[in-house]
Parts: C-alpha cells; sequence; structure tokens
C-alpha cells in the first residue's frame, strides 16, 4: 500500500526500522546485513532522513548511529502511518482493548525491531482475559489483515519487562491502561 506513494524499498524499510519503535538504533552495516541491500543505497537514504531532521547521528566508537528524531514535527504523524501500515492500529483499537482486563501491550519479535514480517508477536499482561473473545477477535484480525497474531499472556503479578527484552531490541509498548 505505501509502496504506491513511496517507491524506495530501503526508505520504507528506514521508515519501518526507525518510525515504528523510537528506541531503535542501527549502524550502516548493521542496517547492510538486516535488509540485504548495498551500502551505498542506504547511505544516500540515511543522508537523506538526516539532512531533513528525521534521524539524528551519533558517534559511538568508529560507527555512526542512527535514531529516530521523536522531537521533529512530523514524528507522530509518521508513527501512525506506520501502525496504520503493518496493522498494529487495528489490532490495538478493535481488538486489545476489547477483551478483559488488560494493563499493558508490547509489540516483540521482528516486527518491533522494524523488519517487514507477516507475524505480529505480542505480550498480553493483564489479570481476567477473556480468552475465547480474545481468540476470536485475533482470528478476524488475522484474516483481514492477513497476518498471523501470536501473543503470550502474563498476569499483571507474573510480569517483568526484562522477561521479554531481547539483545539488542527494546519491547514497544503499544497500549497502556
Amino acid at each position: 500500500m505505501i509502496e504506491t506513494l513511496i517507491s524506495s524499498k530501503t526508505r520504507i524499510k528506514l521508515l519501518m526500522k526507525f518510525f515504528l519503535n523510537s528506541q531503535n538504533t542501527a549502524y550502516l552495516r548493521n542496517l547492510e546485513d538486516e535488509f540485504g541491500e548495498s551500502t551505498n543505497a542506504i547511505r544516500v537514504e540515511l543522508n537523506k532522513f538526516e539532512k531533513a531532521g528525521f534521524l539524528a547521528s551519533s558517534a559511538r566508537g568508529n560507527k555512526k548511529m542512527f535514531s529516530v528524531n521523536t522531537l521533529h514535527p512530523l514524528f507522530s504523524d509518521i508513527h501512525r502511518i506506520i501502525l496504520k501500515m503493518t496493522g498494529l492500529e487495528y489490532v490495538v483499537d478493535y481488538v486489545l482493548q476489547r477483551i478483559g482486563d488488560l494493563n499493558q501491550v508490547y509489540l516483540v519479535g521482528k516486527l518491533c525491531k522494524g523488519q517487514d514480517t507477516n507475524i505480529i508477536d505480542l505480550v498480553l499482561v493483564g489479570d481476567r482475559l477473556n480468552k475465547p473473545f480474545l481468540l476470536e477477535q485475533i482470528e478476524k484480525a488475522e484474516k483481514k489483515l492477513n497476518k498471523k497474531i501470536r501473543y503470550v499472556h502474563f498476569t499483571c503479578s507474573e510480569f517483568d519487562l526484562e522477561k521479554i527484552k531481547e539483545p539488542g531490541v527494546h519491547p514497544l509498548l503499544l497500549w497502556s491502561k
């Protein structure tokens, strides 16, 4: 869908990487490995984003690290577009808010890293969830989005943010009560 507006696949991958989860950081060689594209194509797009103020950079050793500029006036608009593009907005608005006593929802996995995938991995935190209704709503969402949704559920007393962290990836808080 967004490919109609933005023809550069590299640019779309960078938007996903940085604007879906604002805590993501990366450097050129890391992005080359992740995207499977030439460093030149990635460098050109990174420079454009940095010049426009969408990305900030800092030196970490001999690496130039990039991160999104959350203070950019268009950050929240682009973030919402990426949420819509990935289907996460639909999942949060129409599925998760209706399943019972839910306190928090985190995005984890490949999508959290900003990588395009057909699987949405969620961590649900809350007590007394209506699981039959949840399964029914997930099935509807999967058909609408043409993606699979996996989830793990923790009660409030069981949940520890450290349990869901992966090396180099910050879980993205999608929803909180």
